[in-house]
């Protein structure tokens, strides 16, 4: 590979508040070191179609605030297959650029790592979904405005909770992780928090509130990640029901709402550091990495680490759940 003078920015897979940040810190890092970049819109779809867009410096003004993203994105099955991914390797070739940086989660690195394993154009990751279950970084993008806008939902249905003496199922967002639904039951002093990852005995709702009512609890927020096995909040709210006459139950599905919104500070900040690391990854010679962030430093970690591995939930944060509960 000779040097970069040219390279992609694309956003891949859900979309996440502070994406635009990202692109932002890529576009304009690679113009400070004098490379051309180009967006790739409607991510690896945009890659096979050529769907491609010079940026320059002031294509990404009044953007940092703006959640969703400017390149848009799209699940790609074509890139899934051989024939996708050559097609898109032509592409790059054809409009000459000479790296790519891929905002976005699990699958999108996923395929960015064949792509690398096939061709020779570098590919760097920059994590970007509100689940935070990426492998090999603390944080990804999205994260923390997701997280807040729970928060201040589950603050406003408590109200009502509290008002008319209900029990509240809310269903955040988590398909395979439960680090919206641990963080957000904590930071909103959830009766019960229901976890893919939490199995057995901890699972005991009932002994929970039967905790709370010692206290004479007049609400009961129980917080439930859409991901878990026994079917999400509606399925458990109906399967419970026998078990709560004494409750009168509602359950609330926040839903794509949490995927909204304007970036939060930390993810706006964190979002410009990953995303001018990538542009540093790749005029470094790197490739096949994904950009990330342990204690608050730059990392980078291999794809097949970052996709083949288990991110698991912080564990002293599971401990103490039945302590704040008493």
């Amino acid at each position: 590979m000779g040097k970069i003078k040219k390279i992609g920015v694309l956003t891949s897979g859900g979309d996440a508040p502070g994406m635009n940040a990202a692109i932002r810190a890529v576009t304009r890092t690679a113009i400070y070191n004098g490379l051309e970049v180009i967006g790739i819109r409607h991510g690896y779809l945009g890659m096979i179609n050529a769907n491609f867009k010079p940026l320059q410096a002031h294509s990404v003004s009044d953007t940092i605030q703006r959640g969703g993203t400017i390149l848009k994105t799209a699940r790609c099955e074509e890139f899934r297959k051989p024939e996708g991914r050559k097609k898109a390797y032509e592409n790059l070739r054809a409009a000459e650029i000479d790296g790519v940086v891929v905002i976005g989660g699990d699958g999108s690195f996923k395929g960015a790592n064949i792509f690398n394993e096939e061709y020779d154009i570098p590919f760097v990751g920059v994590p970007g979904t509100i689940d935070n279950d990426i492998f090999g970084t603390d944080y990804t993008i999205g994260y923390d405005t997701a997280l807040n806008t729970v928060v201040q939902c589950v603050d406003k249905i408590r109200d009502t909770a509290s008002a008319l003496n209900r029990m509240f199922f809310v269903e955040v967002m988590g398909a395979e992780s439960g680090h919206i639904a641990l963080y957000s039951g904590i930071a909103t002093g959830a009766e019960a928090i229901i976890m893919p990852e939490i199995k057995g005995n901890a699972r005991d709702i009932r002994k929970m509130l039967e905790t709370g009512n010692k206290r004479k609890k007049s609400s009961n927020i129980i917080i439930v990640a859409e991901g878990d096995e026994a079917g999400g909040a509606l399925a458990i709210a109906e399967r419970l029901k026998p078990e709560l006459q004494d409750y009168e139950i509602r359950v609330s599905i926040l839903g794509h709402l949490q995927r909204g919104g304007s970036p939060s500070a930390l993810d706006r900040v964190n979002a410009s550091r990953l995303g001018n690391a990538a542009v540093e990854a790749l005029l470094d010679g790197q490739q096949s990495v994904m950009v990330g962030l342990q204690n608050n430093e730059i990392v980078l970690v291999p794809f097949r680490k970052a996709v083949k591995q288990h991110k698991g939930l912080n564990q002293h944060l599971v401990d103490i759940i039945d302590v704040l509960n008493i």
